[in-house]
């Protein structure tokens, strides 16, 4: 029978190596990729923007790429509490994400939303380094 697994994406090349990761380690399983959109940054209005689209869109291409489908998600939140808030409510069997994701000064705003997911998730969440 075939897990479900989750794949947070932002548009970082950390993200891009975890869905790879996550395609190759994890044939047999269903995943789904995530955006987290926080309501007061991003200004969401309930419908993807087009960054979130973008961000989809490059799920797809890597996952069509490796003979793939894959689900999408767009998630209302700060990241770490809309993943968990998802994987709490979905029938989600592991995560896999980046060891970061956006970089600068957001990143040192938001912490280290890897580090929340891996620490709070009721389901085991595998973190890819950078460099995989």
């Amino acid at each position: 029978m075939a897990g479900q697994v989750v794949v947070p994406m932002d548009d970082s090349d950390p993200a891009r190596g975890a869905l790879e990761y996550a395609i190759e380690r994890f044939p047999d399983d269903e995943i789904t990729v995530v955006h987290a959109v926080d309501d007061l940054e991003a200004g969401y209005a309930g419908e993807p923007s087009a960054a979130d689209s973008e961000v989809f869109e490059d799920a797809r291409r890597m996952a069509e790429e490796r003979g793939r489908r894959l689900e999408t998600r767009v998630l209302e939140g700060q990241a770490a509490e809309a993943i968990l808030e998802h994987v709490a409510e979905a029938d989600v069997d592991g995560i896999v994400m980046g060891s970061e994701g956006r970089s600068g000064v957001s990143r040192m705003l938001l912490g280290s939303v890897a580090e929340q997911v891996a620490r709070q998730s009721p389901v085991p969440v595998t973190i890819v380094p950078n460099d995989s």
